[in-house]
């Protein structure tokens, strides 16, 4: 991939191209500075660093450029708190490679990504840095500086994060991710759920560190042992919520949730008690993806399903430190609570294998299709709290209908135009990734409100939501009042697409499923 500069600065003067080159030569010793800074960048290795970044680019002598001073150098760090950004470092970067002549614009993300990763710390002294921190400090502040680095070396975008807009409507938090794309069908929701072969297997094997067929040059996992297994975390590059990152089987294995998982969810909880972590119902159409590659998500942000009351309270006979609560919450969820490990386990897993078997026709719920493939699941997470352990449960079922091609129990039609993709554990527990086209054609409902004129003809399929927000506003053309009228709207048909996930629509029926577990009402 090496560009020789001199063809790139044939078309100017000798000076410009000098001038050009100064500038390459500058930028790459502000990232050097930066990296030295924020990603543990060893002086003794500087000079070998440097090396390699001039070998990408065919420079084979350094530009006379004033060396960069200290604070000079910290200053032209975009930081907000704990955090360091290097994205105006390499903004400049692009910019001084590309007026050298060095690549085309549209290749600067590859190059930024390539030298990050040549900055950033080797998969070992990244491991190594993560112990020590964790043997002084404990394992959430290991995991606090992890998720720092992998923010310093620009592997979380939390720069492009923070941009996101997102609020808070009818208990549950709305974002609009600018950056994740929409699938808009099942089958291009599943995509990832296939596996090619060769190397790596899928998207989420370990050998994607450092792989450049992927743009992995900058990410680094630290190892987990869960349930005497080994599986490693790793952080969202565009993470939905707070530290969001998922817990990866080191063996490429199909996903699955049996008894083992919660002892699993558990053993991470022990470890990391400030984070949660759950996973999705391993079956299709209902959130999971890369179903081939068992792993968790979670991290440190408690959802709103978390905090969510008890609506219903209830004993278990033979664990007298145990209950279970029917929450109160648009999806059907119970919470196992308790300060034991083993009663956590086994009264999670009676639900569990209580609910795969479950059938009422009457309510179209079916256990299984006419092929004989199981169709229902729990979706788990696990927390801490003051009270001890509390495993959510949530049910799934993925049954289809002719009403219902994409899922009885899925998104219903007239939401589609707010969310049509599959609701996976994030939104099932009530943080919402609605999709960026969302800011553009919101943008539209909200200038003909403000105008006093008809709904879009090119958002004609936002007629729902169009009569909701003209019986609420009622004629007020005031701009304040129509976008919060919006952010409630876009709650609220939230709120109505857990209902439709609901697979029990009245709590009473949750009430006669536990009780035929023999679990009695407090």
């Amino acid at each position: 991939m090496a560009v020789e500069h001199e063809a790139g600065v044939q078309s100017g003067t000798q000076a410009d191209a000098q001038a050009a080159l100064a500038g390459v030569y500058a930028s790459i010793d502000a990232l050097m500075a930066y990296a030295e800074r924020n990603l543990d960048l060893d002086a003794r290795d500087a000079d070998w660093t440097r090396n390699r970044i001039f070998e990408l680019f065919g420079l084979d002598s350094y530009g006379a450029v004033a060396p960069i001073a200290a604070d000079e150098a910290a200053a032209s760090d975009a930081s907000a708190g704990d955090y360091a950004y290097p994205d105006a470092l390499l903004a400049d970067f692009r910019a001084a490679a590309v007026a050298a002549g060095l690549f085309e614009p549209d290749e600067g993300p590859v190059y930024a990504d390539i030298v990050m990763g040549l900055l950033s710390g080797t998969p070992s002294s990244i491991e190594d840095s993560f112990e020590e921190t964790e043997g002084t400090d404990g394992g959430m502040e290991a995991m606090h500086w992890f998720y720092r680095y992998c923010v310093a070396n620009n592997y979380v975008k939390k720069a492009v994060l923070d941009k996101n807009p997102r609020f808070d409507s009818h208990g549950l938090v709305i974002t609009i991710n600018m950056a994740k794309p929409e699938f808009k069908n099942m089958k291009k929701a599943a995509a990832g759920n296939s596996v090619a072969g060769g190397y790596p297997k899928c998207t989420i094997c370990h050998e994607n560190e450092g792989f450049a067929g992927r743009n992995k040059r900058t990410l680094r996992t630290i190892p987990v042992a869960l349930g005497g297994e080994e599986w490693f975390w790793q952080f969202s590059p565009y993470g939905y919520f707070h530290q969001h990152g998922i817990c990866v089987n080191r063996e490429h294995t199909p996903m699955h949730v049996d008894r083992d998982t919660f002892g699993h969810l558990l053993d991470f909880v022990d470890r990391f008690p400030g984070y949660f972590l759950g996973c999705n119902a391993a079956l299709p159409r209902i959130g999971g993806s890369v179903l081939a590659h068992d792993h968790y998500q979670g991290g440190g942000e408690l959802l709103p399903m978390h905090k969510a009351a008890a609506w219903a309270t209830f004993a278990v006979p033979d664990f007298p430190d145990t209950v279970v609560e029917i929450l109160d919450w648009p999806g059907t969820a119970v919470r196992v609570v308790s300060r034991n490990r083993d009663a956590i386990v086994e009264v999670s897993d009676r639900i569990r294998l209580a609910w795969q078997g479950y059938d009422d026709a009457a309510a179209d719920i079916a256990s299984h299709d006419e092929d004989g493939n199981r169709q229902s699941a729990v979706s788990p997470s696990a927390i801490i709290t003051d009270r001890g352990y509390e495993m959510s449960l949530i049910f799934r079922n993925n049954a289809i209908s002719e009403q219902y091609p994409e899922g009885i129990f899925h998104a219903h039609p007239e939401f589609w135009p707010i969310k049509q993709e599959p609701i996976g554990l994030i939104e099932a527990q009530g943080l919402f990734i609605l999709p960026g086209r969302l800011v553009e054609q919101l943008g539209k409902l909200e200038d003909a409100l403000a105008a006093g004129e008809g709904l879009p003809e090119d958002c004609a399929e936002f007629q729902l939501q169009w009569s909701e927000l003209a019986s609420t506003l009622d004629g007020n053309r005031d701009r304040d009042a129509i976008r919060a009228a919006i952010q409630d709207e876009l709650g609220s048909v939230c709120e109505r697409i857990l209902g439709n996930t609901a697979v029990f629509k009245d709590k009473h029926t949750t009430v006669a499923f536990l009780e035929a577990l023999g679990l009695t009402q407090q």
